[in-house]
C-alpha cells in the first residue's frame, strides 16, 4: 500500500506565520513525489475558538461557575461573562480585522467604544507614551490584542487553566524530566480546548486518510496537544502509524527511555527529518525493511534507539524548496502584543521561513548545544539555488517576506545573497539572526539593506568582555557597538540578546553589563533587546563540563522523559533571579528613548555596586578613526544606476582641459560629480563593469590595475572628493 503523510503542527506556536518545519517536510517530500498533506492545528484551533459560535460555546461551558455564585472568580471574569453579548458581537469582525480583511473596522476600534475592555486595557495609558503616535492600523490592531488577551484570561481562569496562545499546557513540557504528570495528564478526560482541537483533527484525518501521522514537536508548549492527538488518532485509527519529531524531542528526549510514551507514538525521530521520515515509510509499506535512522521505537516493550540506516542525511541543495501548500495562508492574524520592535516582527505579518545554512558556522558558543547535529552540521545553502527557493515560495504564498531562521546567518553568504537578490531585481523584505562579527562593515551593511534586508537580531549575551570570552562568543563589546552602529547607520533594525546569571558572573558585572546596555540604547545602536536568564542545558558545553565554568550540577540523574535544561549550583552563590524584573524594567524604558539619565540603582529595591564603566566607553567606541586600508582582493560593487554625463572646458590662467560632469539619481535625489577627461572615460567605461546588476564582481586590485593602464596613482583617484561623493550614494566596497 502507498503511503500517504499528514503533517501537522499542535498547538499553539504563531498566530500569524505557520512554523516552517511541516513545510519544509513537505517540500522534500515532494522531491520524492510522497503524497503528503500539511495542516497547522494551532491557527484552526484558534479561529474556531474566537468565532461568533465558538465564544458562545465558551461563555456557555463557563456559565455554570457564575450561575453557582462561585466567589472564588474575579471581579475580571465576571466583567467579561457581563459583557458576553458584546464580545459575541464583535469577535468576527475583529478577527478578519486581525487576518487584514477588514481594514476600515481599526477606525471604529480606535474610538474606544466599540470594544468590551477588561484587565488588559488598564495598561493602555501606560502604553500611549511609548507608541507615541501610532497609526490607526496599528493602534487597532494593539486595541485588538488586547481585546483578545482579555478573552484569554477569561478562558484560563474559567474554561482550561493551561491555555495560552503560543504555548498551550507548556508546564507539562518544560524540564519533565519524569513522564507522570503528563501520563497522568492525559488519563483525564479532554478539556473544552482538547476537544475543539480533537474536533478539528478529526475532520482532518477523515478528509486526509493518512497511513503515516507525522506531528511536528518545535516547544514545550506544544507538548501536550501533540500526545493528546495522538491519542486520539490511536483510538481511533490504530492503523495509522504516528511519529513525533522537531525542535522538542531534538534537545529533550535523546535519552528516552519510558515506554508510556510508545502508547501514543509508534516513532521519535531526532535532527533533520528527512531520511528518518523516508526510513519510516519503507518500513511501513516493507514491515521486513528494518532499516531506521535515528528513530526510537519499542520492541519486546522496551525502547529502543535504531540508527542502522545506510543512508546518509540529504545536503541541503537537494531538500527542496519548503512548501506552504494546504496551510490557511489569508487565515493567520497578524497582532502587536508587546511594546519590543523585535517581538513586534515574530507576531505582526506573515513571514516566509527559509534557512541559509544548516547548522552554525560558529559554533563554539558555551552556554549553545553545540554538540547537537543542528547546530554542529554546518552546511550553507548557494545564494543562486536561495533566491530560486525564495522566487517560488513568493509566487506559492503571495508574499514576499522572508524570515530567515538560522542559528546565525553567515556574512558571506548574506553578502552573496543580497547581489543575487539585486540581479535578479527581487523586490523582498528580509530578516535574520546573526553574530555580530567585524566583517559586518558599513559597506555590507548598506548592500544588505538595498537588498531588503530590514532588521538582524544577535547575542550580545553578557556586555562583559571578561565573560564573553569564557562564552567563547568571538567578539567584544567594542566590536558590537561597531556593528550595530553600522547596521543602523544603514537604516537596518538591530535587536540584543542579552544575558544574566552566566556561571561566574558577578554582581559588578551585572551592573556593568546593563551600564553598557545603557549606553548603547542612548548612543542609538540598538533598537531593541531582551534579557534572558542563563539557562544550562545538556548538550551545551558548560552541561558537558561544568566544573570549566565554576559550577556545580545538582545532580547527575537522568529522566526517563525529557532531558535538556539541568539545575546546578554557581560557586558565586549569587541569586540572580532578584536582578530579573529591574534589568526587564529598565531595558524597556531604554527602548522607547527613556530615562538614560537615571541612576542603575533607581531600577532596583536592594543595593547595588556603582558601575565600573566609563560614561563614555561606547561613545569613544563608535568615535575611532574609521580603517582606511582596502583590501586588494575587496569587491567594488556600484548599486546606482547609469549618470548622464556631459563635456565642457575649463579655463584657468590661459590654459584650457576638458571636463566630465556626470549628474546621478537616486530615490530620493539627484547629485553631481566633476573629473578631468581622462578620469571620466574611465568611470564611464568602469561603471557598468561594477554595476550591481553585473553578474561579475571586480576586486580593487583589479580597478587599480585597470585604471593604471592610462592613469597614474589610482589610490590617489579613489581617496579624491568625486569619489567620496559616489561612495556616500552607493558605492561600496565588499
Amino acid at each position: 500500500m502507498k503511503t500517504k503523510l499528514f503533517l501537522v503542527t499542535p498547538p499553539f506556536t504563531q498566530l500569524n506565520t505557520p512554523y516552517p518545519a511541516t513545510a519544509y517536510i513537505k517540500g522534500f517530500l515532494n522531491t520524492k513525489a510522497i503524497e503528503a498533506v500539511q495542516a497547522d492545528l494551532g491557527i484552526e484551533v484558534i479561529l474556531k475558538l474566537f468565532s461568533k459560535r465558538g465564544i458562545s460555546d465558551l461563555f456557555a461551558v463557563a456559565a455554570p461557575q457564575f450561575e453557582a455564585l462561585n466567589n472564588s472568580i474575579s471581579d475580571n471574569s465576571k466583567r467579561i461573562f457581563a459583557l458576553q453579548e458584546e464580545y459575541v458581537k464583535t469577535i468576527d469582525a475583529v478577527i478578519a480585522f486581525l487576518q487584514g480583511k477588514n481594514p476600515t473596522l481599526a477606525l471604529q476600534i480606535c474610538q474606544e467604544d466599540y470594544l468590551p475592555e477588561a484587565s488588559r486595557f488598564v495598561q493602555l495609558e501606560e502604553l500611549d507614551w511609548a507608541f507615541g503616535t501610532m497609526g490607526t492600523q496599528d493602534r487597532g490592531k494593539h486595541l485588538a490584542t488586547l481585546y483578545l488577551e482579555d478573552i484569554s484570561d477569561f478562558i484560563v481562569e474559567c474554561v482550561d487553566a493551561n491555555f495560552g496562545f503560543s504555548r498551550y499546557a507548556e508546564r507539562l513540557g518544560r524540564s519533565a524530566n519524569s513522564f507522570d504528570e503528563l501520563y497522568q495528564a492525559l488519563q483525564e478526560s479532554p478539556t473544552y480546548i482538547d476537544a475543539v482541537l480533537l474536533s478539528t483533527l478529526k475532520e482532518k484525518v477523515e478528509a486526509v486518510q493518512p497511513t503515516l501521522f507525522l506531528i511536528s514537536v518545535p516547544f514545550p508548549g506544544n507538548l501536550y496537544s501533540a500526545f493528546r492527538s495522538a491519542q486520539w488518532v490511536k483510538a481511533n485509527y490504530p492503523n495509522i502509524k504516528i511519529s513525533m519529531g522537531g525542535g522538542f524531542p531534538n534537545t529533550e528526549l535523546r535519552s528516552l527511555s519510558d515506554s508510556r510514551v510508545f502508547e501514543f507514538f509508534d516513532y521519535i525521530t531526532l535532527d533533520d527529518g528527512e531520511v528518518p521520515i523516508e526510513e519510516l515509510i519503507l518500513n511501513i509499506e516493507d514491515p521486513s525493511y528494518g532499516a531506521f535512522k535515528r528513530t526510537f521505537l519499542l520492541e519486546d516493550g522496551a525502547v529502543v534507539y535504531k540508527n542502522n540506516s545506510a543512508k546518509s542525511d540529504y545536503k541541503q541543495s537537494q531538500v527542496g524548496t519548503p512548501d506552504y501548500s494546504d496551510l490557511l495562508l489569508d487565515k493567520y492574524i497578524s497582532v502587536i502584543e508587546i511594546v519590543n520592535p523585535m517581538h513586534r516582527m515574530w507576531s505582526d505579518g506573515r513571514w516566509n521561513k527559509l534557512t541559509m545554512a544548516h547548522g552554525c558556522y560558529w559554533g563554539k558558543c558555551t552556554f549553545c548545544d553545540i554538540s547537537l547535529d543542528y547546530i554542529k552540521i554546518y552546511e550553507p545553502v548557494a545564494a543562486n539555488l536561495l533566491c530560486d527557493r525564495m522566487e517560488e515560495m513568493v509566487l506559492q504564498t503571495g508574499e514576499n517576506g522572508f524570515h530567515f531562521v538560522d542559528e546565525a546567518a553567515p556574512p558571506a553568504l548574506m553578502r552573496a545573497l543580497a547581489l543575487e537578490i539585486l540581479r535578479r531585481k527581487l523586490s523582498v523584505t528580509w530578516w535574520t539572526n546573526i553574530r555580530f562579527e567585524k566583517s559586518f562593515s558599513k559597506d555590507l551593511c548598506l548592500l544588505l539593506k538595498a537588498s531588503g534586508c530590514i532588521a538582524v537580531s544577535g547575542g550580545l549575551e553578557v556586555a562583559s568582555d571578561r565573560l564573553l570570552k569564557l562564552i567563547d562568543k568571538g567578539v567584544t563589546v567594542e566590536q558590537v557597538a561597531k556593528v550595530t552602529r553600522n547596521f543602523t547607520e544603514a537604516g537596518v533594525m538591530v535587536h540584543a540578546y542579552l544575558m544574566y546569571g552566566y556561571p561566574t558572573q558577578t554582581v559588578q558585572e551585572t551592573v556593568d553589563s546593563l551600564e553598557m546596555v545603557r549606553q548603547l540604547f542612548e548612543a542609538g545602536v540598538l533598537q531593541s533587546g531582551f534579557w534572558h536568564q542563563f539557562a544550562m542545558t545538556a548538550h551545551s558545553p558548560v552541561g558537558l563540563y561544568p566544573e570549566k565554568f565554576g559550577v556545580k550540577k545538582e545532580t547527575e540523574a537522568i529522566g526517563s522523559f525529557a532531558n535538556n535544561d539541568i539545575n546546578y549550583i554557581d560557586s558565586t552563590g549569587i541569586d540572580h533571579d532578584k536582578f530579573s524584573f529591574g534589568l526587564k524594567k529598565s531595558l524597556f524604558n531604554f527602548m522607547h528613548g527613556i530615562c538614560f539619565d537615571y541612576e542603575l540603582q533607581e531600577w532596583f529595591d536592594f543595593k547595588i555596586p556603582k558601575s565600573k564603566i566609563a560614561d563614555d566607553f561606547i561613545y569613544n567606541a563608535l568615535t575611532d578613526d574609521a580603517d582606511l586600508n582596502i583590501k586588494a582582493n575587496a569587491k567594488i560593487v556600484w548599486l546606482g544606476g547609469k549618470p548622464s554625463v556631459s563635456n565642457f572646458t575649463k579655463s584657468k590662467k590661459g590654459q584650457s582641459w576638458q571636463m566630465m560632469a556626470f549628474t546621478f539619481h537616486d530615490k530620493k535625489e539627484s547629485f553631481d560629480i566633476v573629473l578631468n577627461d581622462p578620469e571620466g572615460h574611465w568611470l564611464v567605461q568602469t561603471l557598468p563593469l561594477i554595476s550591481v546588476s553585473n553578474n561579475k564582481t571586480f576586486a580593487f586590485q583589479e580597478l587599480k590595475a585597470s585604471f593604471e593602464t592610462t592613469l597614474e596613482n589610482f589610490e590617489l583617484f579613489w581617496y579624491s572628493k568625486p569619489v567620496n561623493t559616489l561612495r556616500e550614494y552607493g558605492l561600496l566596497v565588499l
